[in-house]
């Protein structure tokens, strides 16, 4: 799923150039949108699944006759786009979230204090901005992916037909490792070559007698204790030749693939010299 968030003074456009946007991207897939509303509560008190999710339910979900919406506690703009990149979206598009680390097409000027990152794109307030262009500038952005994200890619896959397995696995951090704690890994990679490795891997474990698809995603960057590091899905016709796949992926992926981990703990830091 590709990201784009629309940052900006009130009243500088972004909800006009939004809606414009996803119009536009529609025409290529689905869209989602994410807004931050601070201020304002879509699950009123009085009404009764406001009285149900203020009497202590984790989750609470409305269904009318055009809409199903579900109210969550904790929310955060991580699990927002979790939950659309899970619904099979291909576009997200977030109005706000200055602060976070997402592209950002700003409106307007932003003070230079604001700590604004990652900005792809400046246009004036309530500018006639070329949406082509940002149909274009939005598709070029990294995929926000998740393991749900990547087994409704395999199902989506007309050879799925064939299959009677899916099977997944998911690297995580390890927070405790005999007497060492770790606080955060970073993983860099030859961002090119890191890709190009995986394609190949994916692409000759396809050849394999039975085996459907294969798909493989390493997150790079800062992941702390419990989070996720690398998702694999496989499809195969039968179980039994299933596992062994699942099993060479993940060991091709650490011996062949060029991402580097620095391992941060709670007695200093250190480079990991195997990869992944």
């Amino acid at each position: 799923m590709k990201v784009i968030s629309v940052a900006g003074h009130k009243k500088s456009g972004k909800t006009t150039l939004i809606c414009r946007l996803v119009e536009a991207l529609s025409a290529s897939g689905r869209v989602g949108t994410v807004k931050h509303m601070i201020q304002h509560r879509f699950n009123p008190e009085d009404s009764d699944t406001g009285k149900q999710f203020d009497a202590g339910a984790q989750m609470v979900v409305g269904i009318t006759k055009s809409e199903l919406v579900t109210v969550a506690r904790e929310p955060t703009l991580g699990k927002a786009l979790d939950a659309l990149a899970n619904s099979g979206m291909d576009f997200a598009v977030v109005e706000g979230d200055k602060d976070s680390s997402l592209p950002k097409i700003v409106l307007g000027e932003l003070d230079q204090s604001s700590g604004v990152s990652n900005v792809v794109a400046i246009f004036p307030e309530h500018d006639d901005v070329d949406i082509a262009a940002l149909v274009e500038l939005t598709s070029a952005q990294p995929d926000w992916v998740t393991l749900e994200s990547l087994i409704r890619k395999v199902r989506s896959n007309p050879a799925i037909q064939k299959a009677g397995a899916i099977g997944t696995f998911m690297g995580i951090v390890r927070e405790i490792t005999g007497d060492v704690q770790t606080e955060t890994l970073e993983f860099e990679q030859y961002e090119d070559l890191a890709q190009e490795s995986i394609e190949q891997i994916c692409t000759e474990l396809k050849q394999k007698d039975g085996i459907m698809d294969v798909v493989i995603h390493h997150k790079t960057g800062t992941i702390g204790p419990g989070e996720d590091i690398v998702y694999i899905v496989v499809a195969s016709s039968h179980r039994t030749q299933l596992f062994p796949v699942l099993s060479e992926a993940i060991e091709r992926v650490k011996s062949e693939v060029p991402i580097w981990k620095k391992e941060i703990t709670l007695d200093g830091e250190f480079w990991v010299h195997d990869h992944a």
